[in-house]
């Protein structure tokens, strides 16, 4: 996909922002002290008196953003998910979910493909404390299209969202026409021989793993979801019981993501024979975006190798 459009899904979460300020008057952003790195600086430039600095205190953010929406606005509260999930997360559970409030987190720089920057802010565990919050929608969006389709359906929902968008520019995978619903994956290809479910970043590998499989005599079925909670329960059992194998791919740990979401909903409804793609049980480490993406397997030959193997195995 060297050739497809690359655009990283923190600039069209901020790009969103400001369109959806215009829409509506009573959506307002926070963010700490990240605007420029998390793209909310063009909400802040077009609507100042609705934007709000929290500073570097992540938990007071979101008590804010928990008061504003107990007042009836709708607030974005915005910072890296290592800060959003991880350092504010007894704020997140206690003053947003317990109440069920209206409030969005916007958490960008997700997985390990925030690259240099290492160990420290590349957040493997986000979707596991989120989606393990009572009523918390966990959205992972694909590319841009779906990242600004996700940000504009969390708008509207009524109820607490975390929405993960990345600081590495993916291809452009979507039609700008795509439909998008909370809680429904999206077939992208048909296959018989095994399903790839794929968030994120790891998406549109595996539509390249697809291919590369087909090369082998593989004909893989590749399902996008972008909604991990709640999951397309009925599309997953669905395409597991007619390929009978099914791999997950994520930029996220093993435990308690994509993966485990996925083992819960076919060990309940569908036993099928999976293989999770991912971190596995380990934490990340310093490099370019390019380089983690590859060793880790996340690139259309890491997942074919494995799902390969799997298949095979």
């Amino acid at each position: 996909m060297a050739d497809v459009k690359k655009i990283a899904t923190r600039e069209s979460y901020g790009r969103a922002l400001e369109e959806l300020g215009a829409e509506n008057p009573d959506i307002v952003v926070l963010d700490a002290d990240l605007s420029g790195s998390t793209k909310t600086s063009y909400f802040a430039e077009k609507y100042p008196d609705r934007f709000f600095d929290c500073g570097i205190a992540e938990g007071n953010m979101m008590a804010i953003a928990a008061g504003l929406a107990a007042s009836g606005k709708i607030p974005f509260a915005s910072t890296f998910a290592m800060f959003a999930a991880g350092r504010a997360y007894e704020q997140v559970r206690n003053s947003i979910g317990y109440p069920h409030l209206n409030v969005k987190i916007g958490a960008t720089h997700a997985g390990i493909t925030v690259g240099e920057d290492g160990a420290s802010h590349q957040c493997l565990e986000d979707i596991a404390l989120m989606r393990t919050i009572p009523g918390m929608v966990v959205m992972s969006p694909s590319d841009d299209v779906e990242a600004r389709a996700c940000v504009k359906a969390a708008a509207s929902y009524v109820g607490p969202c975390y929405m993960r968008f990345g600081r590495y520019a993916v291809p452009v995978i979507n039609e700008p026409d795509m439909k998008f619903e909370i809680g429904k994956g999206r077939l992208l290809k048909e296959g018989k021989d095994v399903t790839i479910v794929a968030t994120g970043i790891c998406v549109a590998s595996a539509l390249d793993a697809a291919k590369i499989l087909a090369s082998e005599g593989i004909d893989a079925e590749v399902i996008n979801i972008c909604t991990i909670k709640p999951i397309d329960t009925d599309l997953l059992i669905a395409s597991a019981a007619k390929t009978g194998k099914v791999v997950t791919a994520e930029e996220h740990n093993i435990i308690g993501g994509l993966g485990g979401a996925v083992a819960e909903v076919l060990s309940e409804n569908c036993p099928t024979r999976m293989y999770r793609i991912g971190v596995r049980d380990r934490f990340g480490e310093s490099g370019t975006a390019a380089e983690l993406v590859k060793k880790f397997g996340f690139d259309g030959e890491g997942i074919a190798e494995a799902t390969a193997k799997f298949v095979k195995g």
